[in-house]
C-alpha cells in the first residue's frame, strides 16, 4: 500500500495533541534485541517481529494470559508525571501540561482506559473458562500502573512459566505493538527463570472482532433514517504514526485498510474512507489524511453527516472521548456536519469473544 502522509496539522488543530498519546514512543525502535527464555524452543526476537508464529508441539500450554494497554493517568495530579513517562523523561512545558489537564478535565478528570482494560481482562477470563481454558488473566500498562515489568514479576512469582500476551490494539506496527514485546523482554531479563511468552502480533481479522465492529457500525447507521439516501460518509479511523520512523515493510496501513474493507463490504451502498487521528506535535510527516482535515473537506463536498468508526481503538479513552467526541465534533459543527460515532468495543460480548479467540489461536 502506498504510504499517505500529512504534514503537521495547523496550530489550532494540534492545540491539544500530545506526542504519541496512546501510540508509539518518540524514539526510533532499537532493533536486534534478542531474548531467549528458559525453554530451548522459545526464542523471541524483538524489533520487526514476524506475524504468524509457529511453536513446537512439545511446548506446554500456557498457564496465564497477559492483556496489555498503553496506560493512562488516574487523576489530574498524575498528568505531569504521565507526560514525563510517555516522553521518555523529556520535560513537558507548563503550558502544555495545563492544556492536557484541561482536556482530561473535560472528559471527567481521568481516562477510563485502565478500568475498562481490567474489565476486558475479567470478561476474557470468564469466556476462556467457559471454553475449558481456566487460567488467570493479568493486565499490564506500558506507561502507568500496573507497569508491565511489575505484572511480569507478579506472574513469575505465581509460578507462571508460559503465557500468551495480547495488546488491546488489533493492528500491528513495529512502532507500537513491538514496544510491548520489548517491555516484556526487559522484564524477563530480570527474572531467574523467565516466562516463555507467545505473542498475538495482530488480530484485526478475527471473525468475532469483525462481527463486533460491524454491529457497532450498524447501530450507528440505524440512528440515521434512510441513511443510504443521505449524504453520509463513514470514516474509519486509526491512530496516526510518524511516517519518518515507519519501515517501508510495516503492515500497519495495510491491516487498517483490510479491516475497514472487511467491515464496509457488509454494508451495501456505504460511502466510506480512511482517516488517521491523534497525531503528535513534534513535527514531521504523520500518516494521513488526518481526521481534522477530512471533516472540513467533507463539508465542502456538501455531506450532511460523518460517521466515525475508530476501529484502531478498542475502548473509551482520551483519543475517543476528547479527540473525537469533543474536538472532532466541534470541527464538524463548524463545517455544518452532524457527527455520529460508533460505540467503543469496551466489553461488548462479541469483542470479548474476539480477544479469547486471538488468545486461543496461540495455545
Amino acid at each position: 500500500m502506498q504510504r499517505s502522509v500529512s504534514r503537521r496539522p495547523s496550530a489550532a488543530a494540534a492545540h491539544f495533541r500530545v506526542p504519541f498519546p496512546h501510540g508509539p514512543d518518540p524514539l526510533p525502535l532499537a532493533s536486534g534485541i534478542r531474548v531467549r527464555c528458559s525453554l530451548s524452543d522459545c526464542p523471541r526476537r524483538f524489533g520487526f517481529i514476524p506475524f504468524k508464529r509457529h511453536y513446537s508441539a512439545a511446548m506446554s500450554p500456557p498457564s496465564a494470559v497477559l492483556i496489555l494497554a498503553y496506560g493512562s493517568p488516574e487523576s489530574l495530579d498524575d498528568i505531569e508525571a504521565y507526560l514525563l513517562d510517555i516522553r521518555g523523561g523529556r520535560p513537558t512545558s507548563p503550558g502544555l501540561v495545563a492544556e492536557i489537564k484541561d482536556r482530561y478535565a473535560r472528559i471527567g478528570g481521568a481516562s477510563p482506559l485502565y478500568r475498562i482494560t481490567v474489565a476486558q481482562a475479567q470478561a476474557t477470563a470468564a469466556v476462556l473458562r467457559d471454553r475449558g481454558f481456566d487460567v488467570p488473566v493479568y493486565t499490564g500498562m506500558r506507561h502507568w500502573q500496573p507497569r508491565i515489568h511489575e505484572t511480569v514479576s507478579k506472574m513469575a512469582a505465581a509460578g507462571v512459566r508460559q503465557a500468551v500476551a495480547i495488546v488491546m490494539a488489533p493492528h500491528y506496527s513495529a512502532l507500537s505493538i513491538s514496544r510491548y514485546w520489548q517491555a516484556i523482554a526487559a522484564a524477563n531479563s530480570e527474572l531467574a527463570d523467565p516466562i516463555c511468552f507467545r505473542y498475538v502480533d495482530t488480530w484485526w481479522d478475527q471473525p468475532s472482532l469483525l462481527d463486533a465492529q460491524t454491529a457497532a457500525v450498524a447501530d450507528a447507521l440505524a440512528t440515521v433514517p434512510d441513511w443510504k439516501n443521505q449524504k453520509l460518509k463513514a470514516v474509519f479511523s486509526a491512530h496516526s504514526l510518524p511516517a519518518r520512523y515507519l519501515d517501508p515493510g510495516d503492515p500497519y496501513q495495510d491491516q487498517f485498510l483490510g479491516n475497514a474493507q472487511a467491515i464496509a463490504a457488509r454494508f451495501d451502498g456505504l460511502d466510506w474512507m480512511l482517516a488517521y487521528q491523534s497525531a503528535g506535535v513534534d513535527g514531521g510527516d504523520w500518516l494521513g489524511p488526518l481526521i481534522e482535515d477530512v471533516i472540513p473537506d467533507l463539508g465542502r463536498q456538501n455531506y450532511d453527516t460523518v460517521l466515525i468508526a475508530p476501529i484502531g481503538f478498542v475502548c473509551d479513552h482520551v483519543e475517543i472521548l476528547y479527540d473525537l467526541d469533543i474536538e472532532a465534533r466541534a470541527i464538524a459543527e463548524h463545517n455544518g456536519l452532524a457527527l455520529i460515532r460508533t460505540e467503543s468495543m469496551n466489553t461488548a460480548p462479541m469483542f470479548v469473544a474476539a480477544i479469547a479467540d486471538a488468545v486461543m489461536s496461540e495455545t
